[in-house]
């Protein structure tokens, strides 16, 4: 009975039996994990742990880093490690949530960057003003999430477009795909041409929501006929210039994570330099996909050139879920309250059909995920060395927009100053020009 007890527990995990080796240390712990699914037999569990070169070792008295059950955005800490901290406010690119009324706008953010579970969206309250969330995370990922109420009125006069639409980087419109949207493409066009208007570098994304219930043909057909109609209302108005992406969404599976994933990366500048990044990685360690993901949101804000096929991310995603329990409850120490999930940390998934999974962390928010076949793992001092590269080159990145920061902020200042300046000299003179005048009168 223990033993069925056991195989039941390991078949719920991941939806794949798992042997799970933790081998505790006295300054870290590895761990490494072998799957296989559940319709093969279970076998012996291998024993993998990576050590650390000795330039990657951190000094004695570093205080690591934690992912702490309740771990989410806050003040970008860079624990020494010497890259930049967040962007000023006025700085961040907005991304505005807009939709009708229990179109789920608020399930989104809330599933997404705040890890609520979808059955716990069913108890929000309809959103009756606008709410803003600040996404403080790396360098790469920080932004503001401003949530609109549906029944919000373009036309009053209170509302202050240039406001909205001036600072924004992405609309994002959400659709409900189970109700008639009739409605709400009339407020798609009206919100598009609208915002347009006052900032044309925006990216328009429509997303359409709650597509979970729907059949795959339904799917599609709902897919192309918003599509249809929402170009021709722009076409009839002579708004072709206006371009808009559109996604298939559920909070009920990975499907949101890869919209938004599409969204932010469109407001990163380094993407192509990240990109080029993975490139190189993988051509040089035969890897056969790579993911750079924000581990918080589970958000890849990169990836290397080759397509991107739904079930690796989904996998991708579900190893760091993985690597984040295992880590809270294996990788706290007796006698610290730090846990080992750090720049230290790594997992490696064997699956059965012979393809490696294998996460390193980058920084305290950022971590690698590969996809590598098994036969080419025999080589992993040279897929570790590599990785190493490439983490000192993402902390260049880092360090040069960093500069290019200040950079702006002292030219800015700078500009701030003369304008200042030549302002109080124009009043001085004219304050002296009408002196001069009234003494003549007298």
């Amino acid at each position: 009975m223990p033993c069925l007890i056991w195989r039941i527990l390991k078949s719920c995990f991941f939806n794949l039996l798992g042997h799970i080796h933790v081998l505790n240390s006295k300054d870290q712990v590895h761990y490494s994990c072998v799957m296989e699914h559940r319709n093969v037999r279970f076998g012996k569990g291998l024993m993998l742990s990576y050590e650390q070169d000795d330039d990657d070792q951190y000094n004695a008295g570093y205080d690591v880093g934690s992912f702490p059950k309740d771990f989410g955005y806050g003040p970008f800490d860079q624990d020494g490690d010497g890259l930049p901290g967040p962007l000023v406010g006025e700085q961040k690119p907005r991304i505005l949530l807009m939709g009708l009324r229990r179109s789920g706008k608020s399930s989104i953010q809330k599933v997404v960057f705040h890890k609520m579970s979808p059955n716990e969206t069913l108890f929000l309250e309809s959103t009756n003003k606008i709410i803003k969330d600040d996404i403080s995370n790396s360098s790469f990922v920080q932004f503001q999430i401003w949530d609109f109420p549906g029944q919000i009125d373009f036309f009053d006069p209170t509302f202050d477009s240039d406001m909205i639409f001036g600072g924004c980087g992405a609309l994002v419109f959400v659709i409900d795909a189970q109700d008639d949207y009739t409605d709400a493409l009339n407020k798609l066009h009206l919100t598009v041409t609208k915002a347009f208007k006052v900032n044309q570098g925006i990216r328009f994304e429509v997303f359409i929501h709650k597509v979970d219930g729907l059949s795959d043909d339904y799917k599609m057909e709902t897919q192309r006929d918003i599509h249809q109609r929402a170009n021709d209302d722009l076409a009839d108005s002579s708004c072709d210039q206006i371009h808009l992406s559109f996604h298939l969404t559920s909070i009920y599976d990975h499907s949101i994570f890869e919209a938004f994933s599409k969204v932010v990366q469109k407001l990163i500048p380094q993407l192509p330099t990240l990109e080029n990044l993975l490139n190189i990685l993988i051509s040089n360690s035969a890897i056969e996909k790579a993911f750079l993901f924000d581990v918080v949101s589970k958000i890849y804000i990169a990836t290397d050139s080759s397509p991107v096929d739904m079930q690796s991310y989904e996998l991708c995603c579900d190893m760091i879920d993985v690597v984040i329990d295992v880590s809270c409850i294996y990788g706290l120490q007796d006698d610290t309250e730090a846990a080992a999930f750090d720049f230290q940390s790594s997992s490696l998934i064997k699956l059965n059909n012979g393809t490696i999974l294998y996460l390193r962390e980058v920084n305290k928010f950022l971590a690698l995920v590969c996809i590598l076949r098994e036969d080419n793992f025999d080589r992993q001092g040279i897929i570790d060395y590599n990785f190493l590269c490439f983490r000192e080159a993402i902390q260049q990145v880092f360090e040069l927009r960093n500069k290019s920061q200040v950079y702006v902020a002292l030219t800015t200042n700078h500009h701030s100053n003369v304008l200042s300046n030549q302002n109080t000299t124009v009043n001085s003179e004219t304050q002296n020009t009408a002196l001069n005048s009234a003494a003549v009168q007298r």
